[in-house]
């Protein structure tokens, strides 16, 4: 006779063993992209059910990378850098900043996971429309697309959530045997990192939040709001500054004239395609200026050309503005997942609006408008919600070690939504870089910061003097740059 109890032990071994699938690694190279530089890596592919729950069939495979740490005996828990959008792979993602990420190589191998929608797992993704991504179509429109989007879908859409997808990091760290990881999530990417600490605290040795979004903001209703401050920062700036005041005179004045200009009438411009370089008829709106305004208020780099754009848009040329908004609808198209995006925008930020407690009007009158919020709300009314952890939108509560990074002139997760995400956190720091955008892991010291905090798993162990002396981009003058 067979005793039960030995039963049970069988039963839970093999379950154990269907969980620890084995995940082999072989050379490969990795990139930011087509004609981007490549490098080593070793690459592998972990299967895993569509519904870890196992009510709905299907399997999707899994993109892994890991690159290897430049010490020939690396500490044995690597660093997981996550990649936000939500949309963008986080192998590619890796790539494009890896010189971010060398400090802490010393002594770890990266791991890199392209989360499931994104990437090369099972990519989640529709023909991006230029107009809908800002919401110029009719609500009518942009549910007639979604729906069409939804069809050519290769997945059920419900199951691509963070909630779900924590699970495969954890998957991947028994399938290589990892004892922990040390995460690195920057914007959406900072909101899997503390789901994924939250539900696997005995699997997370270290935590850092780059360009913080705090579990219980709804990401959306701000957006417009965060963003037109951060642009009136930067013309305020500007208009300190002896050199750029001197080259554009009252910049402000000049954004607001040529938001309304072409909030009443677009303009038609010809200019290149960033990619083919043929000229091309093009109608720019408040629309395209929101894009091209919005992106490059999110680093120092581009916020140094800000003022110079907006004063040659003021003169009546519109074509650089225009080339920034073509430059990225081109990056979004090659980046950003939109199935995937939806898939969390719908089911972890849009059913939690507090309609009643937002200022529409107030976002109207923003540079951005209330299109765009518009747009997703009509997206999310027929787009499908799927699984969310009961506790997912309250802040973490852990003793873990957690390094918070913010810029203070971010517009889009301000410092304090680092505040907001700390509250619960009881072994954690807050560093702000000055006049820093979104995502500070490449700005100035931050990269040893963030090796040594991971070396020591110490927060207090972090000297942040250094910030003090981070670089900032002068403001261009004019197309050769700032004055010497």
């Amino acid at each position: 006779m067979v005793r039960p109890a030995l039963v049970l032990l069988a039963c839970l071994l093999f379950a154990a063993n269907s969980l620890a699938q084995s995940l082999e690694l072989t050379e490969c190279r990795i990139s930011a992209g087509p004609g981007a530089p490549s490098m080593k890596a070793r690459c592998g592919t972990l299967v895993r059910p569509l519904d870890p729950d196992g009510s709905v069939p299907g399997e999707i495979s899994l993109r892994v990378a890991v690159v290897s740490a430049l010490n020939l005996s690396p500490r044995r828990d690597p660093l997981v850098p996550i990649a936000g959008g939500p949309g963008q792979g986080s192998v590619e993602f890796y790539a494009a900043y890896s010189h971010g990420f060398e400090t802490v190589r010393r002594n770890r191998d990266i791991l890199l996971v392209d989360q499931r929608g994104t990437g090369e797992s099972s990519r989640m993704d529709c023909p991006v429309d230029d107009d809908l991504v800002e919401g110029q179509y009719s609500t009518e429109l942009t549910i007639e697309y979604t729906n069409e989007c939804l069809q050519q879908l290769p997945f059920d859409p419900r199951f691509f959530t963070t909630s779900v997808a924590v699970t495969d990091l954890e998957a991947v760290r028994v399938a290589l045997g990892y004892p922990s990881l040390n995460l690195y999530g920057v914007s959406y990417g900072s909101r899997v990192a503390q789901h994924f600490a939250r539900r696997y605290p005995s699997s997370t040795r270290t935590v850092i939040l780059d360009g913080v979004v705090p579990p219980q903001v709804s990401l959306g209703p701000e957006i417009a709001t965060k963003s037109q401050r951060a642009v009136d920062n930067i013309l305020a700036r500007c208009a300190e500054d002896p050199a750029c005041n001197d080259a554009f005179p009252d910049v402000r004045a000049t954004f607001r004239r040529i938001v309304a200009e072409l909030r009443e009438s677009p303009v038609t411009i010809d200019m290149p395609h960033p990619n083919t370089g043929r000229l091309e008829k093009r109608v720019f709106g408040q629309s395209e200026l929101a894009v091209a305004v919005r992106l490059l208020a999110y680093q120092p780099n581009s916020i140094a050309l800000l003022p110079m754009l907006i004063h040659e848009a003021g003169a009546g040329n519109f074509v650089p503005l225009g080339s920034q908004f073509m430059m990225t609808m081109t990056a979004m198209r090659d980046t950003l997942s939109l199935g995937m995006h939806n898939a969390v925008m719908c089911t972890e930020d849009r059913p939690f609006y507090d309609s009643a407690a937002i200022d529409y009007d107030g976002i109207a009158r923003t540079f951005m408008g209330i299109m765009q919020l518009k747009a997703l709300e009509a997206i999310c009314s027929v787009w499908p919600a799927g699984p969310i952890d009961p506790e997912f939108k309250t802040p973490l509560s852990t003793d873990l070690p957690v390094l918070l990074l913010s810029g203070d002139a971010d517009p889009i997760t301000p410092p304090r939504y680092a505040e907001m995400a700390a509250t619960r956190l009881g072994n954690a720091r807050h560093l702000i870089g000055k006049h820093q955008g979104h995502g500070q892991i490449a700005v100035g010291c931050n990269r040893r910061l963030v090796a040594e905090f991971v070396d020591s798993a110490d927060p207090a162990a972090v000297d942040p003097d250094c910030l003090e002396r981070s670089f900032v981009m002068p403001f261009f003058v004019n197309f050769s740059g700032p004055l010497p």
